[in-house]
Order: structure tokens, then sequence, then C-alpha cells
């Protein structure tokens, strides 16, 4: 849907809309085209989210912005208020369980169906039919078009490289989620809360996803440099 749409969905103006966007409050839309953004249901149920924050919760901009970056946790720990920053964060991240179709994809991307294909072998995405289309999860839109940032870096058929190289990725994040998991669980105090401990592995997730990058990182040379020696 265009912006006027959204408009009359959500009874929030343009200006609103945009305002909640520049603080990253909402999903980014879709850009088919330069200066053109599409809008779609995750967007109304966004602002909707954002709207019962404000007024039910009476939290400013930045209190939900802070609450976004802390995992969906309220700095004034208001249990009523969880449920709308949950779905505010599955549908900043992509992971509301919405789908896309994979021709969307196609659009900007003309390998996005020969990727996908290969993701799916390989257990990276799964892809759905419906209504003789195929779709996916917007979070596996995302692992599709990085592997088209991967083809732009060079990784090619051509050169010998194709999505399904991934394969090796899926098996060490499963093993790698499943004893973090396996760690937290057994080493978190048991007084916490179920929301609790979900605030804390989301956050704790953030942090070691990125320490988890500098150490393939060093790893990565260090191997490098063994075959070169």
């Amino acid at each position: 849907m265009k912006m006027r749409e959204l408009e009359r969905r959500t009874g929030v103006s343009r200006q609103m809309v945009q305002f909640y966007l520049a603080h990253g409050l909402l999903p980014e839309p879709a850009r088919p085209r330069p200066n053109v953004a599409d809008y779609g249901e995750e967007h109304v149920r966004a602002i909707e989210a954002v709207r019962r924050l404000q007024i039910d919760g009476r939290l400013r901009i930045q209190e939900i912005k802070q609450a976004l970056a802390d995992g969906g946790t309220p700095a004034r720990g208001d249990a009523a208020l969880l449920p709308h920053l949950d779905q505010l964060f599955a549908l900043r991240a992509g992971i509301d369980g919405q789908l896309m179709a994979l021709k969307s994809l196609e659009e900007r991307n003309p390998h996005a169906r020969v990727d996908a294909e290969a993701l799916q072998r390989v257990g990276a995405i799964e892809l759905k039919r419906q209504k003789g289309q195929w779709f996916l999860s917007r979070l596996d839109a995302q692992i599709v078009d990085h592997w088209a940032d991967m083809r732009a870096a060079g990784f090619t058929e051509a050169e010998g490289f194709d999505a399904g190289i991934v394969a090796s990725h899926v098996e060490a994040a499963a093993a790698l989620a499943d004893k973090e998991v396996d760690i937290f669980m057994t080493r978190s105090r048991p007084d916490r809360t179920m929301e609790q401990k979900a605030a804390m592995a989301d956050a704790g997730s953030k942090v070691m996803l990125k320490l988890f990058t500098l150490l393939r990182m060093k790893a990565t040379v260090a191997a490098f440099r063994r075959i070169g020696s």
C-alpha cells in the first residue's frame, strides 16, 4: 500500500509515520524504485503497537527506542507493555511470521529464485507454496538478499560458488544455538521469570553475535596464514 492508504488505515499522519521511521520504530518499507515506498500489513501493526505504547504505556519515543534496543524490555518494568513491545520488536526484525512473495525479491534480484532454492536445499530457509506462488518469511528473505551481496562480492557460479556453500554455516549455527541455549538455561538464576530470561537472552545474543564475528574473523585470518605458510 502507499502512504495515503497507510494514513487512512492507521489514522496517523504522513509526518508521524516518517517520524517513526526516522527513529527506527518501524520496519523499512519496500522500495521497488527510487522515491517509491510500499508499505504492508506489518507497518499497520507496528504503528498500532507504537500508539498503544504511547497512549496506554505513556512511553516517550526515546523510551520505546531504548526498550527495543534492550531487546524489548521496558525500563519501567510494566508487564502490560511486553506484548506490544514484543510485537514491535518482531515486526522491526522481520520475524513476525508474515510471508512475502519470492516474486517480489526477483524484481530487484534476478537470481533470487535460484539462490532461494539452493538455500532451501541446505536448510537455510524455507519456501512455502500458496495459491500457485512461492512465499518465504521476511527473515528468510533477508538471507536471500545477503547472498545477493555475496554475488556482488564475486561469489558467483562462474567462480565456483553458489548459495549451497552456506550449508556449513547452517550446521554451525544450529550447533552453536543449541549450546548457547543449554548454557543459558542451566546457568541463569531460577528465580527469573520467563519474560526476564527472554529479554536477557535476546540482549545477550546481540552482544555474542558481535563477539562471534570478531572470533570468526581472527580464525579466518589464522586459517589463511596456515595455508600461506
